[in-house]
């Protein structure tokens, strides 16, 4: 019984933040506000994707496309536009469930948007393959109900709805030309009063195509005195801008015109976002950038209505009425907010994951789970004999690249079953490494482990770093084979990993002196995490996670 208590003994740590919701959490690797009453962009220098933004009062909710990620939907919480907490994810499970059991990357969640309408918080979403869904609360920090399927079919993305000052409920929509053959449409169609279903025919109202604005797409609804507009991007997403549409009537026509682009600046493809006002009569839009394998990061951008009926977007220095976007600029005028990020280490001292945290497919128990214990437990997932890497995964816990720059790491203690049994610290993308560890016989091998074009079944390649012995600890019911392990990685500013590990939590060994160029994931970003893999058929062993640290060095 003793043996029991030192196992536990060696993964307990006190001393340090412990994550508990509720409490102010600031990055060391990226903070946007500059406490100086200015900020700097990306306010979120994180793989939020396609952000959509509404305001309730005196807050500010935010969500974003998490595609086949899981818990899925995040919401996060403002003040002044600048500081955001994430506090909640809307769906826990993608549907259908089944389909989603297994890894789908880039499906499932694209561009939703976020509205509040008579006490209820609605977030609509495309899923290329099945259509428009809706989820709704009345609480945005609660449970959201199951999605309902409002508009079925292929195709249909990015939808925003707007609800007119006669009742009637309409919804804008684009198209994703990988399902249907076309895109660089916009759609209006009607729904009913609840929101919850078509009740007329679609309408095209936009067809990029024809004027130069190809690849139009995450469209966002609004009215104002009196006329309907559509914020939308256009130009695909490195290069695009972003155009504005106003018409008399819902269906339009609509005039375009073109209110933000890169011009001179070093922010490329601005576009597709919120735009959002304050009680005191600002306007501004929140959208993103894409950086490759951080992915779509988001920016913040003062916004001004023309005497045209048009906004600005950005600042406009030869008043020609397309705004270019800031990187640096003061802060919305707001009540003062204390500074606060994302949470992104985790001691795993809670009975419940950190929010920063998603899966590759819909959660299953057998993945692992939080303790009580004060470490987390990954189990080790089943790789068929087929399977040549770890591309399909499911149970890959992973969290966004937080900055341009940081460390990462953990302190992991191995506990195999069977020969060839895998865990480790992983940076997952189209392209994959990860430094980790394998049971071979009585010694843990520390490995280094590279892998491209994953999605293709490239066989991974391995180094050899160390061979280290397994400890062997006297359970009450059996004997287990365990040994601790610390693993890092570092990212320099080009998304550039060096992997490391040490046996003391002091000293750490450089695996290699080349660097493994990290790559985006399927519309994500590339991702940092932890992983735990055991040859198909075989008894499943786990790794316990003590902590993991996000830091500047």
């Amino acid at each position: 019984m003793w043996k029991k208590k030192v196992f536990l003994a060696i993964l307990l740590f006190a001393g340090w933040w412990t994550g508990v919701s509720g409490q102010e959490y600031v990055s060391e690797v990226w903070v946007s506000d500059n406490g100086d009453g200015t900020y700097t962009n990306p306010i979120l220098y994180a793989d939020y994707s396609d952000p959509d933004v509404c305001r309730v009062g005196d807050d500010y909710y935010m969500t974003a496309s998490s595609f086949n990620c899981i818990p899925g939907l995040p919401i996060l919480h403002s003040k002044d536009l600048v500081n955001w907490r994430l506090v909640n994810h809307a769906l826990q499970k993608l549907v259908p469930a089944d389909y989603f059991a297994c890894t789908k990357h880039g499906e499932g969640i694209w561009a939703p948007s976020i509205r509040y309408h008579e006490g209820v918080f609605y977030i609509y979403w495309g899923d290329p393959d099945r259509g428009i869904y809706m989820v709704k609360s009345s609480d945005p920090l609660g449970r959201w109900d199951d999605p309902v399927l409002v508009v079925p079919g292929a195709g249909m993305i990015d939808a925003t709805p707007l609800w007119d000052d006669d009742g009637r409920v309409y919804l804008v929509y684009g198209w994703a030309r990988s399902r249907v053959g076309y895109n660089s449409l916009l759609h209006v169609i009607e729904l009913d009063a609840s929101g919850t279903k078509a009740i007329g025919n679609p309408v095209m109202v936009y067809d990029g195509n024809l004027v130069g604005n190809y690849t139009i797409e995450g469209p966002k609804f609004y009215k104002r005195n009196g006329s309907y507009y559509i914020f939308a991007p256009a130009g695909g997403v490195p290069a695009g801008w972003q155009v504005v549409m106003k018409a008399d009537n819902v269906y339009g026509p609509y005039e375009c015109r073109t209110v933000m682009a890169s011009g001179q600046s070093d922010i490329n493809g601005p576009h597709q976002g919120a735009w959002v006002d304050t009680p005191g009569g600002e306007d501004w839009f929140i959208h993103f950038q894409d950086l490759g394998p951080y992915g779509r990061v988001v920016h913040l951008n003062p916004m001004k209505w023309s005497e045209n009926g048009f906004p600005v977007i950005g600042i406009d220095e030869d008043g020609d009425g397309c705004g270019e976007p800031v990187r640096k600029y003061r802060k919305p005028a707001l009540p003062v907010q204390p500074i606060e990020t994302p949470v992104e280490s985790d001691e795993f001292d809670n009975i419940a994951l950190g929010l920063q945290w998603q899966w590759h497919a819909n959660y299953d128990y057998r993945f692992g789970y939080p303790t009580s214990l004060g470490y987390l437990r990954l189990v080790s997932h089943y790789l068929p004999a087929n399977e040549t890497n770890m591309w399909d995964v499911p149970n890959l816990l992973l969290q966004k690249f937080p900055a341009p720059q940081f460390v990462a790491r953990t302190r992991l203690l191995f506990c195999p079953v069977v020969e060839g049994e895998r865990s480790g610290l992983i940076v997952m993308g189209r392209d994959y490494a990860y430094i980790g560890v394998r049971k071979d016989g009585k010694e843990m091998v520390v490995e280094c482990v590279t892998c491209t074009n994953a999605e293709k079944g490239t066989p991974e390649k391995c180094v050899e770093l160390a061979r280290l012995p397994l400890q062997t600890l006297d359970f009450e019911w059996t004997k287990r084979e365990t040994a601790p392990i610390w693993l890092e990685v570092k990212v320099n500013n080009e998304g550039a990993c060096r992997f490391a590990y040490s046996v003391d939590g002091r000293k750490y060994k450089p695996a290699s002196d080349v660097l493994f160029p990290a790559r985006e994931g399927k519309w994500i970003g590339a991702k940092v995490g932890l992983f735990s893999v055991v040859p198909e058929g075989k008894i499943r062993g786990w790794v316990d996670a003590d902590w993991f640290r996000i830091t500047k060095k």
